[in-house]
C-alpha cells in the first residue's frame, strides 16, 4: 500500500506554441515551466520520497530533477519507457488547431478507447503500459520500503489521466473528464482491495502528511473517516 504522487511535467515550449509534441526530442520546459517545477519541488520537499521515476523525455526529467533538488536524501532519477508520452505517430509535431479538424479528433474526445493514431499507438495501449508501469513500481517500492513509503512518477497529461481513470474504475472513454495541469500532483494509494484516489490535479497545499504513518486508510470507513492526523490538526 505504498503511495504514488503522479506529477505531470511542468509547462513546455510545445505547450505554449500549441503543438502536439509527443515524443519529439529536445522539447524542454519554458521559463514559466521551470518556475512551476521548482514550486512543485518545494511543495514535495517535506515528503520523504523513496523513488522518483520519470518518462525519458527531457521535459519530464527536468521536472523530476527539480523535485529531487528539494529532497533531503540523495536519489537518482529512474527512467521508465512505460511512462513516456503516447506515440501520436503522424500527429506528432503538428498544431493542435490543425488536428482539431481531423475526424480522429472527435474519436479522441468522445470515444478514446477506439482511438488509434496513424503510424502510432492506441490510447488503450498507452493506458495499459502506463498502468502496468505504475503498478510494477508501486509493488517494488512497497516490497523494499514498506506500506507507508511514498514515491513520485513524472509523466505526461494523457498518461496520468489514463492512470487516474484506471484507479477510479472509470472506462477510458471517460478519461477526458479528468483534468491534469502542468506540474500538478495527483495522489493514488494502491491497496489489496482497490486503489484509493486521494487527490487529483492539485497545484498547492500542504503534503507533509504523506510522510505520516497510515496516511490513508486501507479500508473505507463509514462516514468517510477522520483523515490523516497531520492534515486534520494543521501541522
Amino acid at each position: 500500500m505504498a503511495t504514488v504522487i503522479l506529477v505531470r511535467h511542468a509547462r513546455s515550449t510545445a505547450n505554449v506554441s500549441g503543438v502536439l509534441a509527443g515524443r519529439t526530442p529536445g522539447v524542454e520546459l519554458d521559463e514559466t515551466g521551470r518556475e512551476q517545477a521548482v514550486r512543485t519541488g518545494t511543495r514535495l520537499a517535506p515528503v520523504p520520497l523513496v523513488r522518483v521515476v520519470s518518462s525519458p523525455l527531457v521535459r519530464c526529467r527536468q521536472t523530476a530533477q527539480a523535485i529531487l533538488d528539494h529532497q533531503r536524501e540523495a536519489l537518482d532519477i529512474e527512467v521508465d519507457d512505460g511512462l513516456t508520452e503516447c506515440d501520436y505517430g503522424d500527429w506528432q509535431d503538428r498544431a493542435l488547431s490543425e488536428l482539431a479538424d481531423e475526424d480522429l479528433w472527435r474519436v479522441v474526445q468522445n470515444q478514446p478507447s477506439a482511438a488509434v493514431f496513424p503510424g502510432g499507438e492506441s490510447l488503450a495501449a498507452m493506458q495499459a503500459r502506463a498502468v502496468a508501469a505504475i503498478r510494477r513500481h508501486d509493488a517494488a517500492v512497497e516490497a523494499a520500503h514498506g506500506p507507508d513509503a511514498v514515491w513520485v512518477a513524472v509523466s505526461h497529461g494523457d498518461l496520468i489521466k489514463s492512470i487516474l481513470a484506471d484507479a477510479l474504475g472509470t472506462h477510458l472513454d471517460m478519461f477526458q473528464r479528468i483534468q491534469v495541469h502542468p506540474a500538478s500532483a495527483s495522489i493514488v494509494r494502491y491497496t489489496t482491495a482497490r486503489p484509493h484516489v486521494v487527490a487529483t490535479n492539485t497545484d498547492g497545499g500542504d503534503l507533509s502528511w504523506l510522510g505520516a504513518q497510515s496516511a490513508t486508510s486501507s479500508t473505507e470507513e463509514v462516514g468517510g473517516g477522520a483523515g490523516p492526523a497531520a492534515a486534520a490538526d494543521g501541522s
